[in-house]
């Protein structure tokens, strides 16, 4: 067999990148957002379409657009047929959930090629964290010169991770956050992940909290600046603009605008002191996964979920 390689691509904005790097093969683009609404553990199913199409209908027009965009590219790609398999997904959760779907996907398949894994983060002599559109085009190919090969043990874990993910019972994610893969940055996603179920102190996960005392601690005039200042502060999420977004338009009830800029209200001082829990004013129907947000609640002190009583 001819040695022939794909990259399975975290977005478009990758495509002309690699281009203009000198990486030429072939290229999937995974067009998915699997981190947020509901999943079902084989993509290749009836019932992984609509819980899709069901949650996304709210970003996309029509179901024809999320088939031509991802599900019949996805389906009509002969995976099997390249000796080579590079995937280049980033250090945060939005990536890592689909990540590990990707490759739960061609265990699936059962593809023989050899899979390999670039994954940006930490970068020598950088401060922070860098995601692959910030890379230099010297950094981006550097990556690829260092990609990962992944074993058969790394793609086991991550098929396991997609199917405890898939399922109403996210408890036992906290028992693989101490466990040696080749995913450098699968620990700090999983621990990212428990933190977005509901704290039992004030009822918000981490990152509502955490925008509400950026709010109360930075001169911040407009939620656009709240949206941009968050975007470059989210840690280990990841999480896009639309997003960010729908959170701070979730927690609207907690601030106002006073003297041209937010400050946070009553409520808002409360739940930043954990003074007073406001789970059941959040509560919806939210899913990660097949898993209810607000079935479960995180323990900050002992750093496990549990379900809500």
């Amino acid at each position: 067999m001819l040695d022939k390689t794909i990259h399975i691509l975290n977005g478009d904005a990758l495509v002309p990148r690699l281009d203009a790097v000198g990486i030429k093969e072939d290229q999937f683009v995974w067009r998915e957002m699997l981190c947020e609404g509901k999943t079902v553990y084989d993509l290749k199913s009836d019932a992984f379409k609509d819980v899709r199409i069901d949650y996304l209908k709210q970003f996309i027009d029509t179901e024809i657009t999320y088939d031509e965009s991802f599900l019949i590219p996805l389906l009509t790609t002969n995976f099997a047929k390249y000796t080579s398999i590079v995937l280049w997904f980033e250090y945060d959760l939005f990536c890592h959930i689909n990540m590990i779907a990707a490759l739960s996907y061609l265990k699936q398949l059962k593809v023989s090629g050899n899979i390999y894994l670039v994954c940006s983060g930490w970068v020598d002599n950088e401060p922070n964290l860098k995601g692959i559109g910030e890379l230099t085009d010297v950094q981006l190919k550097e990556h690829y010169k260092q990609k990962i090969k992944l074993t058969q043990k790394d793609i086991d874990l991550a098929d396991t991770l997609w199917k405890l993910y898939c399922t109403d019972d996210h408890t036992n994610f906290k028992k693989y956050i101490t466990l040696t893969s080749s995913f450098p940055y699968l620990s700090n996603c999983i621990n990212a992940h428990l933190k977005r179920f509901p704290s039992v102190s004030n009822g918000m996960n981490v990152l509502e909290t955490h925008i509400l005392k950026i709010i109360h601690k930075e001169e911040i005039k407009s939620t656009r600046q709240l949206i941009g200042y968050i975007l470059q502060y989210q840690g280990y999420y990841g999480f896009g603009d639309l997003q960010i977004k729908n959170i701070i338009h979730k927690l609207a009830t907690f601030f106002e605008t006073k003297n041209d800029r937010l400050t946070l209200n009553r409520q808002g001082l409360l739940a930043i002191d954990n003074i007073q829990s406001f789970y059941d004013q959040l509560s919806d129907d939210t899913f990660f996964g097949n898993c209810s947000k607000y079935e479960y609640c995180y323990h900050p002190s002992k750093q496990i979920l549990t379900k809500h009583e």
